[in-house]
């Protein structure tokens, strides 16, 4: 058979078109990237077409009926079969990826009423992790909730077995990290910084004696922590939360809840263009947005 994978969010390494491949190929079956926006005329070439999205907002029209199409994109719910959910992951689909995709776990204790975790994968649970890339320089931990899995102290060992730089995707929960977490964050090698978050205001004594207990072992430079705003959040405990962490010496970085209104999107780009960021007031910055807005000149994007 010849199978087809639609890549409609090129930026992403996908995962599950590397176990589709990785399943496909097993069977002497030939797997490939089509583009029927760009080759339309290649529809008939293909016995199965595969397309998977992570966000909803990417375009979808052009995806032809008949593809099996999954993904938090299209469906929370949305399962592949279990043998290529088993199967290893192909790297060779990505000739440019120095990256090593590992989960030690699936699902989270918690159930943010933002976040699709607890519908998609429910509540935490260990699970084998997958094979190495073997052009891989570092490793991207995806957990959604990596130290609430009962076994990661052996998912540490493996790590620092590996010898490579280590990104947790995903973060860890600042709320409940413990001596021994963060002792070991301090030995790990980090690729990125340590991320986590701070999306509720009411969190704020969970939050800080986490970053307090964290900061013992970890510079606050190496730390970056989430700000959800437009969610269970006022304007006053938004900036509040950027300027406590910003007086911490730790990097706030804002993930607005609706990308669409202006107030959020006018925060996120404030704050996470570190340039702006450190040059300019909240005020000020917000006073020119609104200024420009009502010029007509602005920001549209």
């Amino acid at each position: 058979m010849r199978i087809a994978l639609i890549e409609i969010e090129p930026k992403i390494f996908n995962t599950v078109y590397m176990q589709i491949a990785s399943f496909f190929k097993a069977s002497g079956h030939t797997v490939e990237f089509w583009d029927p926006k760009r080759f339309p005329l290649g529809f008939g070439l293909y016995d199965k077409m595969f397309c998977s999205s992570l966000f909803t907002y990417t375009d979808k029209t052009y995806v032809p009926l008949g593809t099996a199409c999954g993904g938090t994109g299209y469906d929370v719910c949305s399962r592949l079969p279990r043998a290529i959910e088993e199967s290893e992951l192909d790297y060779t689909i990505y000739p440019d990826c120095r990256k090593t995709f590992l989960w030690f776990s699936r699902g989270c204790p918690r159930k943010c009423p933002w976040c699709v975790v607890p519908d998609k994968e429910g509540g935490i649970y260990a699970v084998q992790s997958k094979n190495l890339n073997p052009k891989g320089e570092y490793i991207v931990v995806c957990d959604n909730n990596f130290f609430a899995n009962p076994l990661w102290e052996s998912a540490i060992t493996l790590l620092e077995h590996l010898r490579q730089p280590v990104d947790f995707q995903q973060g860890i929960d600042i709320r409940t990290i413990t001596k021994p977490q963060a002792v070991t964050l301090s030995r790990l090698r980090h690729h990125r910084q340590i991320r986590f978050a701070w999306d509720v205001p009411s969190h704020e004594g969970q939050v800080l004696n986490g970053i307090e207990r964290l900061l013992r072992y970890n510079r606050p430079w190496r730390l970056m922590c989430y700000v959800l705003i437009g969610h269970s959040s006022s304007r006053l405990e938004d900036l509040h939360r950027i300027n406590t962490l910003e007086d911490m010496g730790i990097d706030p970085y804002v993930m607005p809840f609706d990308k669409k209104d202006l107030y959020q999107r006018s925060m996120a780009r404030y704050v996470n263009n570190k340039k702006i960021f450190k040059k300019a007031t909240w005020t000020d910055y917000w006073q020119r947005v609104l200024k420009m807005e009502k010029a007509g000149r602005g920001w549209k994007g």
